[in-house]
């Protein structure tokens, strides 16, 4: 769930079906709830990283017709990802020994 459907029926619905939701309440809410903010912070992180998946596209339209080759460029599509973000991450500065 998302803040989009933190309505009281979508909850109600979600509760009823035995899921819990972790959706922040809406800043104008009278009555807010409490939420498990670090799940709510891990499915975020989980979303944002589907987001950046579908930027290789052989992933998401299947031209695989092995599994295994789907799940190998999966796995090297993540590699990518992490090399991406480790190289445009800012290193911590060394003294000139390559020891921080």
């Amino acid at each position: 769930m998302d803040r989009a459907y933190e309505g009281d029926e979508t909850r109600q619905l979600a509760e009823q079906l035995g899921y819990i939701p972790v959706v922040p309440p809406n800043p104008n809410r009278l009555n807010p709830w409490e939420y498990d903010r670090f799940a709510y912070r891990r499915r975020n992180e989980v979303e944002r990283l589907f987001r950046r998946l579908k930027g290789f596209r052989r992933v998401f339209s299947r031209y695989d017709k092995l599994d295994i080759m789907f799940a190998a460029f999966v796995l090297f599509a993540l590699i990518v990802d992490a090399l991406r973000i480790s190289v445009n991450t800012p290193q911590a500065a060394t003294n000139g020994t390559g020891i921080t």
